[in-house]
């Protein structure tokens, strides 16, 4: 498991008040984790901070799993 997925799952954990090891790859923020459309904005703010990354408005709609936002942070 990558430092990076460990991050992310912690972010979300936090954010969303669950377990972080319920976040894994595959999962659906909506459909999986019960984020809504505020949560996933506070989280892709959040992944911006702790990766020191920009995420433009394009990508960030287009961001609804884990593994998506893992593969969008370890290319940029």
């Amino acid at each position: 498991m990558s430092g990076t997925l460990e991050k992310i799952q912690a972010i979300v954990g936090q954010q969303l008040g669950i377990e972080s090891s319920k976040v894994i790859p595959e999962s659906n923020f909506q459909k999986d984790l019960g984020a809504d459309s505020l949560d996933i904005v506070e989280l892709i703010m959040a992944f911006e901070e702790e990766f020191e990354i920009e995420v433009d408005d394009q990508a960030s709609g287009e961001i609804s799993t884990v593994q998506q936002v893992l593969d969008y942070i370890e290319n940029n």
